[in-house]
């Protein structure tokens, strides 16, 4: 009798995973993507003024007073001192490999030195004059322009919309695709949404405005989400 009550508890054992599984809930995941577009309202210049001179502290001065005519420059086109803030200032030596000292080392046969700053420009009808100032005012490296969208929450929203969208149509073909019954929505998580900006080189071009065209900025967002399919 013992032994019969073992046996049957083994075999109700065995077959719980079997059961469990065929009770777990079936469901899909997909994932959705929204973009939109727009005309964007601002736009980032990061620039620099940098020099070499036989000593560090000549260097460092030469770059001081250019970046002070540079900055009191923009002030005076109406670019607000929250919108300029220093990202870089370096020193470093300056080394001839073709010439060593005592210990056969290269030499050192000056210094560099630089001070970097990122410019916010509110007013894109005024960025060409303002790119063609800062050149004229000493500004000898530029990294780039970043065209952006000041308040980005309503162009997120209508994306994350969008991608809601996006994810719902895939769920739905698929569904249909596989013969099977979608059932409710069981989660939804977003991605990490991002703006796309427009980057753009520049050269120097000292004798006119810089010509510039903006185009435009996308938002876009991600989502992923968990339908129920129905038995």
């Amino acid at each position: 009798m013992k032994l019969m009550k073992w046996v049957l508890v083994a075999v109700a054992l065995a077959g719980a995973p079997a059961a469990n599984a065929q009770d777990a809930p079936r469901s899909i995941t997909v994932s959705g993507t929204g973009v939109v577009e727009t005309a964007p309202d601002m736009a980032l210049i990061s620039l620099a003024v940098s020099h070499e001179a036989k000593t560090a502290k000549t260097a460092m001065a030469q770059v001081s007073t250019d970046m002070s005519a540079l900055i009191a420059r923009l002030t005076e086109l109406d670019v607000a001192d929250r919108d300029i803030q220093t990202n870089r200032l370096s020193i470093s030596p300056v080394w001839d490999n073709r010439r060593y000292d005592d210990n056969r080392r290269a030499k050192i046969v000056g210094f560099l030195a630089s001070n970097g700053v990122s410019v916010r420009v509110r007013d894109l009808a005024e960025l060409g004059h303002i790119l063609d100032a800062v050149l004229s005012e000493g500004a000898n490296e530029m990294s780039g322009l970043r065209f952006s969208v000041e308040d980005p929450a309503p162009f997120q929203a209508d994306a994350r919309a969008a991608a809601v969208r996006d994810a719902m149509t895939k769920a739905q073909q698929l569904a249909a695709a596989a013969g099977i019954t979608l059932g409710p929505v069981r989660s939804i998580s977003e991605g990490g949404g991002s703006r796309a900006p427009v980057m753009m080189e520049m050269a120097a071009a000292r004798s006119a405005d810089v010509p510039i065209a903006a185009g435009e900025v996308g938002i876009n967002v991600s989502v992923s989400m968990v339908f129920d399919i129905l038995p």
